[in-house]
């Protein structure tokens, strides 16, 4: 699973990184501690019609609400996505379809539980070589029926995080991880003309695997507020 990560670029940054065009974006600020519910950046790709397609940066609230739900709390956690069954689940099946983004994050929190003792150590999970990450993600726009339809308010964008079994260096950690898209599947990923299934969700699972593998792992402390401080490996706090 991923239930906390973190993400340090400013906007200007991540419009170069994926080459977008803007987005709505005013209410992102940078966080090493970003939990369920909380404002997000998302890549995505949208078209319209004939016209052509748009890169964007956009800001989403972490936890998806599907277009026909009544609320925007959803009575089930829906932060993450299985891969293997989203396709299949009328929370998702839609986003599968034509609305999958990209989660950009410079790394993941995950806790490794001691079946001795139940004790839960904190890991950053990141790139090598400090590369941002692009995470393999699910959007939905949720209107508010309470509100008029010229209200700009009425408007929700939401995301997901797809997950999958964990790969063999993460296994000892956890049993789930999110699902790191290698950079050259980005584009197809986002991409809206294509129509996405579960083919498409065990490509982006296969494809992530080497990224995945790769990840390395610090040890930190708790995961508590938020700062740079939340990300530095233990064994570093003297220098």
């Amino acid at each position: 699973m991923c239930g906390r990560f973190a993400m340090d670029k400013e906007t200007d940054d991540m419009i170069q990184e994926f080459v977008a065009e803007g987005g709505d974006f005013r209410d992102w600020r940078p966080s090493w501690n970003i939990a369920p519910t909380d404002p997000i950046p998302v890549f995505l790709q949208s078209k319209k019609r004939d016209e052509p397609a748009v890169r964007r940066v956009e800001v989403a609230r972490w936890s998806l609400t599907p277009s026909w739900s009544k609320e925007l709390k959803t009575r089930v956690p829906t932060f993450n996505a299985r891969a293997e069954t989203a396709a299949e689940k009328p929370m998702f099946k839609a986003s599968v379809a034509s609305r999958r983004a990209i989660v950009p994050a410079i790394g993941y929190y995950e806790w490794q539980t001691n079946t001795d003792t139940g004790k839960k150590t904190p890991f950053f999970i990141h790139a090598r070589d400090g590369e941002l990450l692009g995470l393999a993600g699910l959007y939905a726009w949720w209107a508010d029926p309470a509100l008029g339809r010229d209200d700009p308010a009425r408007w929700h964008l939401t995301a997901t995080i797809l997950t999958s079994d964990a790969v063999q260096t993460l296994e000892d950690i956890h049993d789930r991880n999110p699902v790191p898209l290698p950079r050259e599947l980005w584009d197809h990923w986002v991409d809206p003309t294509v129509v996405g299934d579960q083919a498409l969700l065990d490509e982006a699972v296969r494809a992530a695997i080497p990224v995945a593998n790769d990840l390395v792992f610090d040890r930190v402390g708790p995961v508590v507020g938020d700062g740079p401080e939340l990300i530095r490996p233990l064994e570093h706090e003297a220098d």
